[in-house]
């Protein structure tokens, strides 16, 4: 929360993966802030290739919320959130320039006080192996950053990974070397 010139400044920040969540995101903070003069919002949201980006400044004079809150997440590096800032009018006209300032440094905060997450998209594996291979290569899978999501222990060990679709080569050319090339390894998406 800020107060510049008594007007009341409260920023709201949530995950946006895409525009349906950005959106209910948005919906949200306004119920939770019915008597707010303005709420005024920014998001990216989506894959690299299908990247959404919106905003809005609600009342405000065109350019004066929306654009500078898009432009401090975009300076920021982030994706797939939404920020959100609820203004309680104090009486006190505050300039274009005054809003640009407020609206900018209010996101500033919030973002500064954020934990980050980096976001590695995955894909899908299947490991088929012998049972006598199987400790060792799970000892590879998880030290190359593999997460199992399904073990299956038929006529042979059948794993379903989620891997960094960069290491892909890696754990294949590993888990063949561990087995003598005697490993399925393949992508399943």
């Amino acid at each position: 929360e800020f107060e510049v010139k008594r007007s009341q400044f409260i920023t709201f920040v949530g995950p946006a993966s895409n525009r349906d969540q950005a959106e209910a995101f948005i919906r949200d903070v306004r119920e939770l802030h019915p008597q707010a003069r303005h709420v005024c919002w920014a998001y990216i949201a989506g894959a690299p290739n299908t990247t959404v980006l919106s905003m809005s400044d609600d009342g405000e004079p065109s350019g004066t919320a929306g654009r500078p809150m898009l432009a401090v997440v975009k300076g920021a590096g982030l994706g797939d959130v939404a920020v959100v800032v609820t203004r309680y009018f104090g009486g006190t006209k505050l300039g274009t320039g005054g809003l640009v300032k407020a609206y900018t440094e209010t996101v500033q905060a919030v973002l500064a006080a954020i934990e980050r997450v980096e976001k590695i998209e995955t894909i899908g594996v299947l490991v088929e192996l012998a049972y006598e291979a199987y400790e060792v290569c799970k000892r590879h899978i998880e030290a190359l950053g593999a997460q199992i999501e399904t073990e299956d222990f038929g006529a042979h060990v059948e794993l379903i990974l989620r891997l960094d679709e960069e290491r892909f080569a890696e754990l294949r050319t590993t888990l063949q070397d561990a087995t003598s090339g005697r490993a399925l390894v393949e992508r399943i998406d």
